[in-house]
């Protein structure tokens, strides 16, 4: 009898520990991570939630909280509501692009990623910065100040950044949409094994 008890008493510990060690990871993009142009299925995002499942069955969960078109300004809006609901230990920040591409002052994009990361922190959650990059419509200054934000923001508040998440996708016709600015169907499992070491450094 004490023995069956013992065993009883072990399950509901074990249970309790994996419950513990569950993380839910929140991604907050734009349409790189919204799976634009494709079903939601076929993205990054839910790619990392299928891997998740392989490596660490049950334990933890992905919510895709990036919207096509998201802005830093956008984003930033909309994050506490995001973190009181969903109540996130990793956060992955996908942010920027649209701003750079409309011109933004980069001093402007630099603050919202601050509070962005902030928030994020203060809500006792990790953070990843996956940084992006544009072409040099806005001249190389523009461009090198755009990047040069997410270095400061890394380094400034100690969170884990990917320099440049299109990395070897950009550029590359076979990648990209016929706009050749979204990655395509072929792009997604390039992107998540760019971010998937963060994230799985971060749990």
């Amino acid at each position: 009898m004490q023995n069956t008890l013992n065993i009883m008493l072990l399950a509901v510990g074990l249970c309790s520990i994996s419950a513990a060690q569950a993380k839910t990871i929140m991604v907050v993009g734009d349409s790189i991570s919204a799976a634009y142009g494709m079903r939601p299925e076929q993205g990054w995002v839910h790619l990392l939630q299928q891997r998740l499942n392989q490596q660490y069955p049950k334990q933890h969960k992905v919510v895709n909280a990036s919207v096509s078109g998201e802005t830093t300004t956008g984003a930033l809006a909309r994050l506490p509501k995001l973190l009181s609901t969903h109540k996130p230990d990793v956060v992955v920040i996908e942010l920027g692009g649209n701003d750079g591409l409309r011109g933004q002052p980069p001093q402007n994009i630099q603050n919202n990623l601050k509070q962005l990361v902030q928030k994020s922190q203060q809500s006792k959650a990790k953070v990843v910065l996956l940084g992006m990059k544009i072409p040099p419509n806005y001249g190389q200054a523009y461009s090198k100040a755009f990047e040069h934000n997410y270095k400061l923001v890394s380094t400034q508040y100690k969170v884990p950044l990917m320099p440049f998440f299109l990395e070897n996708v950009a550029g590359n016709k076979t990648l990209m949409q016929s706009d050749l600015v979204h990655p395509n169907v072929k792009a997604q499992p390039i992107l998540l094994k760019h971010a998937y070491p963060y994230i799985q450094k971060a749990l």
